[in-house]
């Protein structure tokens, strides 16, 4: 398997730095340019008492952060979702008056962050900075502590301003004690780690295969990041990563690509001495064993690379080395988090996790198409893939859909090809 056997042992280490909603991609506000204010005269707290914002008041008070967004001694910047974008996330006023207090307050304190952030300070470079929010998630991961907070991804382009992939529909709408932006729908607290949706999707067995394979031989310590263990970078808090995932579609045309021509050959091989053995003179061998791999290796090439199972395949370990997928996988890895929205329009290269191990990689290239204020379309293309790989971007919003899936380290993008590094 060429593809595979060109990637060479480099030591590879990976130098990588329960609440509500996954964001999902597109949205049916549009982004409005940004506009500056004069002072506020109002407290974040008061703003609420706009009848636009009742459902968010209530989940404000329910979480007792009321006296919070009225406090004159902090500095606060709320993205504030209004009756409009809790009913069309399926969080109306009822859900907020039946959810538990603990899971109210998840809600809100995503939606809140520690300092006064107005649009002339979010950046427009990619990958998206990240700023963290209120919002400790004290369960789940053992690496949670009282000084982790989940982070939200604001950016901009042009006029336009998200957090995450959430559009800002009104921006810096100043008060006394920070700023209020209006955002399109509830923007959603990650939950999950990225391992959970790879190791469960039943489109991604083949990428659960290749980070299994690319793991062997090495043991995780439950709890703990190891860096040079996949699953443990996947699974626990502190990555910020994007993943390119390709499908098991992908994944199964680049094996076949491969493994077709070791399959023909040995193929060939078998049927040349058959015929020989059987007293053909070497041209009708070769007419015939060509004529029977002709007929016959397609079969076997896709058997072959059918099933994930090929990663276990012991005949092909020589081939699929952990080192060797390792490599692959990495290269599908950007050590930033990045939503769709943030993605530049222009063409341009970035490093991923196989930089650590190769630093004069130029890495992947990456590029946006707009439709309006909506991502259209995604490529993301390797330095040994002849055409680039499509991100397979949401036509509707989907919690569970195939980009912008984000998770508590990081995000994931569903891709249609494996992206290969040389």
């Amino acid at each position: 398997m060429k593809i595979f056997i060109s990637i060479k042992k480099t030591g590879l280490l990976l130098a990588t730095g329960a609440l509500l909603f996954t964001s999902c991609n597109k949205l049916e506000l549009d982004p409005v340019p940004v506009s500056s204010t004069v002072p506020g005269t109002q407290s974040l707290a008061a703003l609420l008492d706009d009848p636009a914002f009742s459902i968010l008041k209530a989940a404000v008070t329910k979480a007792n952060l009321l006296p919070t967004l009225g406090s004159a001694s902090v500095r606060l910047t709320v993205f504030a979702p209004d009756n409009t974008a809790f009913t069309s996330s399926g969080v109306p006023l009822d859900s907020i008056t039946s959810w538990s207090v603990a899971k109210v307050t998840g809600l809100v304190q995503y939606h809140v962050i520690p300092q006064s952030i107005g649009t002339e300070s979010i950046s427009t470079a990619f990958p998206n900075f990240d700023y963290p929010t209120i919002l400790n998630p004290t369960t789940g991961t053992p690496l949670f502590n009282p000084f982790v907070r989940l982070s939200t991804y604001p950016s901009k382009r042009g006029s336009a301003v998200w957090v995450n992939n959430i559009p800002v529909t009104q921006a810096d709408v100043i008060a006394t004690n920070g700023v209020l932006h209006k955002v399109a729908r509830v923007v959603g607290a990650p939950s999950l780690p990225l391992w959970a949706r790879i190791a469960t999707d039943p489109d991604l067995t083949f990428l659960k295969a290749a980070i299994q394979r690319a793991d062997s031989g090495t043991t995780a310590t439950p709890g703990t990041l190891n860096q040079s263990i996949l699953q443990s970078v996947l699974t626990e808090f502190g990555p910020k990563l994007t993943v390119f995932a390709p499908t098991d579609a992908a994944f199964k045309a680049t094996l076949y690509q491969a493994a077709y021509p070791l399959v023909y050959q040995q193929v060939y091989a078998q049927a040349y001495n058959v015929a020989i053995g059987g007293g053909a003179t070497p041209a009708q061998a070769d007419a015939g064993a060509t004529a029977y791999a002709t007929a016959n290796a397609p079969a076997l090439a896709t058997g072959l690379t059918s099933s994930p199972t090929v990663f276990q395949n012991p005949l092909l370990f020589g081939a699929l080395t952990a080192e060797r997928v390792k490599g692959i996988v990495v290269y599908h890895l950007l050590g930033k988090t990045a939503f769709s929205v943030n993605f530049p329009t222009t063409a341009g290269n970035f490093p991923t996790l196989l930089n650590s191990a190769i630093p004069v990689h130029p890495g992947i290239a990456i590029q946006s198409t707009f439709t309006g204020p909506f991502v259209s379309a995604i490529t993301v293309k390797g330095l040994g893939n002849a055409a680039a790989a499509n991100v397979l971007v949401n036509p509707l919003p989907n919690p569970f859909g195939s980009s912008d899936q984000h998770f508590i380290n990081g995000t994931l993008h569903k891709i249609d090809q494996v992206l290969l590094p040389q």
